[in-house]
């Protein structure tokens, strides 16, 4: 069994967001799901697959929003998101991370996802996410998810809420 059934999402710095969805949209007629703009930046959820999206983030002044053109010299991901395949992997996944010094086990509920964030020996950020309504609706800031402490009130938790 393998604890990881994908890659949730791709975050991609952008100059601009609107264009990023124009192209992306025109081109490959992907359909934007979710759309934000906050004080200190825009962004949007770009379905990109059955259980795949790109997330482009707009920043003013941020000097990674455009990209370079020469593969191998491009930089660094933002970060990458692992989908997470049921909850009791989700959950099997918070504790190896935790265990490995990798995570403070954290798990924030976006609505339709909730999500742990890591950082890998290499110093990258990274998540994982247990998609618990596949139609995207309802998405919100991360907030922390309401469940017991430990990591298996936490699954618990995350079972009982992909079943409703």
């Amino acid at each position: 069994m393998t604890l990881i059934s994908g890659i949730n999402h791709i975050a991609i710095v952008t100059t601009d967001l609107q264009r990023f969805i124009e192209f992306y949209t025109s081109v490959f007629q992907l359909e934007v799901v979710f759309e934000e703009t906050t004080p200190d930046f825009q962004h949007a959820i770009v379905r990109a697959g059955p259980s795949s999206w790109l997330h482009p983030v707009s920043l003013a002044g941020n000097a990674h929003g455009q990209a370079l053109p020469d593969m191998f010299t491009r930089g660094h991901l933002d970060h990458v998101a692992l989908l997470a395949p049921s909850p009791e992997a989700f959950a099997q996944l918070r504790e190896r991370l935790v265990a490995r010094g990798a995570s403070a086990g954290t798990v924030e509920d976006v609505g339709a996802m909730h999500t742990l964030w890591f950082s890998d020996p290499d110093g990258m950020r990274g998540e994982v996410c247990l998609v618990v309504d596949p139609e995207l609706r309802g998405f919100h800031a991360p907030r922390p998810l309401q469940a017991s402490a430990g990591a298996g009130a936490t699954g618990r938790a995350l079972t009982a809420r992909s079943r409703s």
